[in-house]
């Protein structure tokens, strides 16, 4: 299922990216293109607040000597780095951004980065989770093309791929359940909290 918001956002950001790397400021974009738009329009393009057109696209891409299919391919590899139906989240983050109301979920990083052995730099001690062990949420998994559910029994070896972990459908359904959100919501705010 395709996250309209979250494309819309990765779209933007590539637009913005492309604008930058040329040195130009969005006034100097405007200049090179054959319809006038507002500035304010380009601002929501890039910001990700407003849907482009394909024909609008194709304008900013031939505007900034970038070819459209390539811009695109950009974004898709963004947005499309998980297998189907899976969440990925870096779990620094979590512990680091999430706020009160994924409690549940920063608890739990906490736990599976200390199983790890990850050290956590500048992370605020909880003095109420530093004895319970993580629980597992089933359907997550510390790689991205493991389907296999957590163990907290096995440490994984420190790696780059500790500090990640991947839901799966049920996995976010559980933990939506945890932290008392609709799971659509959970979704969102793991987008924010996705590796860099």
């Amino acid at each position: 299922m395709i996250d309209a918001e979250h494309y819309q956002r990765v779209l933007g950001d590539e637009l913005r990216k492309l604008r930058r790397g040329r040195g130009w400021t969005r006034k100097e974009l405007n200049a090179h293109l054959q319809s006038e738009i507002s500035l304010q329009t380009l601002a929501t393009y890039e910001l990700g607040t407003r849907q482009c057109s394909v024909v609008r696209l194709v304008e900013l891409c031939v505007a900034m000597d970038e070819l459209p299919q390539d811009l695109l391919a950009k974004v898709h590899s963004r947005v499309f780095t998980e297998e189907p139906g899976r969440v990925r989240v870096d779990l620094r983050r979590v512990v680091a951004e999430a706020g009160p109301e994924l409690t549940p979920l920063r608890r739990w990083a906490e736990g599976r980065l200390r199983q790890n052995g990850v050290a956590m730099p500048g992370s605020p001690a909880r003095a109420n989770t530093a004895s319970r062990p993580p629980a597992a949420v089933p359907g997550s998994s510390s790689t991205p093309t493991s389907s296999a559910p957590a163990a907290p029994s096995q440490p994984a070896s420190a790696s780059a791929s500790t500090d990640e972990v991947s839901f799966d459908f049920a996995a976010l359904e559980r933990m939506a359940e945890l932290c008392g959100l609709p799971t659509a919501e959970l979704v969102s705010h793991l987008r924010k909290l996705a590796p860099a």
